[in-house]
């Protein structure tokens, strides 16, 4: 009787321990970034290297999945409503924080919300620049600010989309500047770039990245930048926080995970994701898209998004509701 209560215990000891033997340390298999824009943006060219880098930590693959539609919100919703088990991580811009607030003040429901995704680092965060023609009469924003006062809604801008990015950075400096402009939507930065320099808009915000050869050239003329220092690629380039507008906005781009993924599965993500910031492949191939490496920890990221998260719900208000044509 003893042996068949002792066999007994041993059982029941190798069943409770079973389900913790079988768990396999983190990463067991291949890991999906998931990029919900389409290849060749900020995100996709962020992306890549930022996996490439954090595989050397991981010790595992890390396989780019490209969720496109909605402005990036398929992509987002997918990850959001996702396993929160590591497997799925999302590399996300600042219009992360733009979507859910967008839909609410059109009376839709959002795909998904903030909270239903955690951070893991942020990468990088570049502030966006006001761009005219090289022979538009503006030289300075002091007379770009004068001549829109003199004619209200006269001066039009280009942007990427309605409620985009690009879109939300005018409207923050328009009510720094207490102006008000004219707002003409292409479907995409590229197409307003594109018309900016063919004649067919007056002004346009645009991340550094994507104006730096026509400004080298001669064709574009930039006035300020969003953020809160001068860019190292436009040295002579003012913020408009040093001409006296409160206006500061980054076309960031950052690591997220569902929201409920175990603590220790984030800890080896940030601590890939650290690594991956301080990669000199990825420090290389970043200095070529030049784009700034502007990496934060978890914690820090988190107070850096509710920050930019209330800032530009405070735009979107000010937006209001669009008709989309």
């Amino acid at each position: 009787m003893r042996r068949l209560l002792v066999r007994a215990i041993a059982v029941a000891a190798a069943f409770e321990a079973a389900p913790l033997a079988a768990q396999a340390p983190y990463p067991a298999k291949p890991i999906t970034m998931v990029v919900p824009f389409p290849p060749g943006g900020v995100a996709d060219l962020t992306g890549r290297p930022t996996a490439a880098a954090m595989e050397k930590a991981l010790k595992q693959r890390i396989i780019i999945e490209s969720k496109t539609g909605a402005g990036g919100a398929v992509g987002m919703a997918y990850v959001a409503g996702a396993k929160p088990d590591g497997y799925t991580l999302l590399m996300a811009l600042s219009s992360i924080s733009i979507i859910p607030e967008a839909e609410r003040i059109n009376g839709r429901k959002p795909p998904y919300e903030m909270n239903q995704l955690a951070p893991i680092a942020l990468i990088s965060a570049d502030p966006t620049v006001l761009l005219v023609r090289a022979e538009a009469p503006w030289q300075t924003v002091g007379e770009f600010v004068a001549d829109a006062k003199a004619r209200p809604g006269k001066i039009n801008y280009g942007s990427s989309g309605v409620y985009g990015t690009l879109h939300v950075a005018m409207e923050i400096f328009a009510a720094a500047a207490d102006i008000k402009l004219w707002h003409i939507p292409y479907q995409g930065a590229g197409p307003a770039v594109t018309a900016l320099l063919g004649g067919q808009v007056e002004a346009l915000a645009s991340g550094p990245s994507a104006v730096v050869s026509h400004i080298k050239a001669g064709k574009l003329r930039p006035l300020a930048s969003w953020g809160d220092k001068r860019l190292a690629a436009l040295p002579d380039v003012p913020t408009f926080k040093e001409l006296g507008y409160d206006a500061e906005f980054y076309i960031w781009s950052g690591l997220f995970v569902p929201a409920g993924t175990p603590a220790p599965v984030m800890l080896d993500l940030r601590g890939a994701a650290r690594q991956a910031a301080n990669d000199p492949d990825f420090r290389h191939t970043m200095s070529k898209i030049e784009t700034p490496i502007a990496y934060l920890d978890a914690p820090e990221f988190q107070r850096f998004w509710d920050r930019d998260a209330a800032r530009l719900a405070v735009a979107l208000r000010r937006i209001g509701r669009v008709e989309e044509k």
